[in-house]
């Protein structure tokens, strides 16, 4: 059976001669390893060696960063590159980046940092040296995030934090944090939040893990008792932290959850087809989810087109996040039924260990797909919101 769309074809001057240069590339750094552990992906990112000798890898050859402009060490790409190469590495099974620092931190430093802060962060989030994990939901504040009450105060020329985050991914990997804090009571929820960054090996930090359903171990429970973070390391002023973190989480649900990331797993479903031969009916169900698949492909690029994903358009990176996370679903659900009865058994792992099969942890992996970056719920309101305007 034939895949889903092919790439959008060439009309860019160059757009040939890119994508040989991108395919020459990946034929020759990525090894069988890397190609290995690409496909085996079904979180946030590749386990953590390959996405860091990946990273690297797309580092030396200054490719690390294709939607950051050429000043601060991106590539200074069009549109239509940045997703042709992101099409291409999903196509080939291309390691995911442990990428907060790239796809979120970065762009919004870029945006709204101090230059103390830009030249101090930015460098390592391209070569890999930082790793970032994001410190927004609590126990008490989860879609409703302008509840939270981890507090801040002011001690000299630091922040003194105390309070408890959830649901942090990455946080047992990453050496920094980007989070948010009360630093005020106001009468509207989302005044009084503060946005910081904090070193993860901060005394008083504690980083507790939480197991999901699927036996991997993606998100962490984070305890502050009195950490200290210095007032340089705040972006934005004081109490006006909801502003950076809406900016932040419309760069995030715009690139969380791409095309790339669907193509993936569609890889994934039609290497469950070819094992396991399901029904003659299982090939309509494809057509129409391949059918969405490149109609999605087709609205990603018209939206990066008409820039519209930079993180200012909050219309639209709903409609992204929206959209994606439930044909994601989707596509999960064909490879778990694709695999029949064997997707209740068992595989062995390199360590002869047995494990989950890989549809079915793919299938739990996006059960939260519609919930994290804000529930899809509260995106089809902030769509009627705008359409009512």
């Amino acid at each position: 059976m034939s895949s889903a769309a092919e790439l959008p074809a060439a009309h860019e001057d160059g757009d040939a001669h890119f994508l040989a240069e991108i395919r020459a590339f990946l034929a020759q750094e990525l090894s069988e390893d890397l190609r290995e552990a690409g496909k085996r992906t079904t979180g946030f990112h590749t386990e953590i060696a390959a996405a860091r000798e990946w990273h690297t890898r797309l580092y030396r050859r200054g490719w690390i960063a294709p939607g950051w402009p050429r000043e601060y060490g991106g590539c200074g790409w069009s549109v239509r590159r940045r997703f042709l190469f992101e099409q291409e590495c999903a196509r080939n099974d291309a390691p995911i980046i442990f990428g907060t620092g790239i796809r979120s931190i970065g762009p919004l430093m870029i945006a709204a940092g101090t230059a103390a802060q830009k030249a101090r962060y930015l460098e390592p989030i391209l070569s890999g040296e930082d790793l970032w994990c994001q410190g927004f939901s609590e126990p008490g504040a989860g879609s409703d995030l302008a509840a939270l009450t981890t507090r801040a105060e002011i001690e000299g020329d630091f922040y003194v934090v105390t309070g408890r985050k959830i649901w942090t991914t990455g946080a047992h990997l990453a050496n920094r944090m980007f989070a948010l804090v009360r630093t005020a009571r106001a009468e509207r929820p989302q005044e009084g939040i503060t946005f910081l960054l904090i070193d993860m090996d901060s005394p008083g930090l504690t980083v507790l893990p939480v197991v999901t359903i699927d036996g991997e171990h993606d998100f962490n429970e984070v305890a502050f008792d009195e950490v200290r973070v210095p007032i340089a390391n705040r972006i934005g002023e004081e109490n006006h932290g909801w502003a950076m973190a809406k900016q932040l989480m419309r760069f995030a649900r715009s690139n969380n959850t791409t095309t790339g990331s669907l193509r993936r797993a569609w890889r994934l479903m039609e290497r469950e087809v070819a094992r396991y031969q399901p029904g003659p009916d299982f090939a309509l169900r494809m057509t129409e989810v391949s059918i969405a698949l490149t109609a999605m492909e087709a609205l990603e690029l018209h939206l990066l087109a008409a820039g519209r994903l930079d993180g200012e358009d909050e219309m639209a990176s709903s409609l992204m996040k929206t959209t994606a996370t439930e044909l994601h679903q989707k596509i999960a659900e064909l490879a778990l039924e694709a695999s029949g009865p064997l997707a209740r058994g068992s595989e062995h792992g390199a360590s002869g260990a047995p494990q989950m099969p890989l549809a079915t942890r793919k299938y739990f992996a996006t059960r939260a797909a519609t919930i994290y970056s804000g529930t899809n719920e509260i995106h089809r309101n902030i769509m009627a919101r705008h359409l009512r305007q």
